[in-house]
């Protein structure tokens, strides 16, 4: 296990630090491609986005590069900055009392939290391609249902 900090292994803290760089540089190419293959796959999770904050027009405005949605930058950050601070959760502050704070307004359950997962290493393994090794994939798939597990808790469903 890692440090006390940590509820994962040293070798996932490697591997999601290593992999955070190209994480970074193709963030909002992953996130949009897990919220196309969400939406188009699992239509019925629609209602619980507001979707004018997954359109690409004006994305420029509230932060979101050009071309990305504001939901796809932001989930993308989000991302980003928890593989970045793996090894530093504390770094991360109130970044999850928002989430959870979010998730209950927007009647986020257990439940979704399966979709959305397997969605976002889907598209890790579409975006990078043969570098997104088994163990690498494996790796945020434990740091994904570690953060899952701390907001279902936390949300009290």
């Amino acid at each position: 296990m890692g440090s006390d900090m940590n509820p994962w292994s040293d070798t996932t803290i490697v591997i999601l630090k290593a992999t955070a760089p190209v994480v970074k540089e193709h963030g909002t190419e992953i996130t949009s491609n897990m919220y196309r293959i969400m939406f188009s796959e699992f239509p019925e999770v629609k209602n619980l986005f507001n979707m004018s904050h997954h359109r690409v027009a004006g994305a420029t405005k509230g932060g979101a590069a050009p071309g990305v949605s504001r939901q796809a930058s932001a989930l993308a950050n989000a991302v980003i900055g928890f593989a970045a601070n793996c090894d530093r959760l504390t770094n991360l502050g109130d970044a999850v009392p928002r989430m959870v704070h979010k998730h209950v307004s927007l009647d986020i359950r257990a439940e979704h939290y399966p979709i959305v997962g397997g969605c976002l290493l889907r598209a890790i393994k579409i975006v990078l391609g043969d570098a997104a090794t088994d163990e690498i994939i494996d790796a945020w798939k434990e740091a994904y249902w570690f953060l899952a597990d701390l907001l279902i808790q936390a949300e009290g469903n």
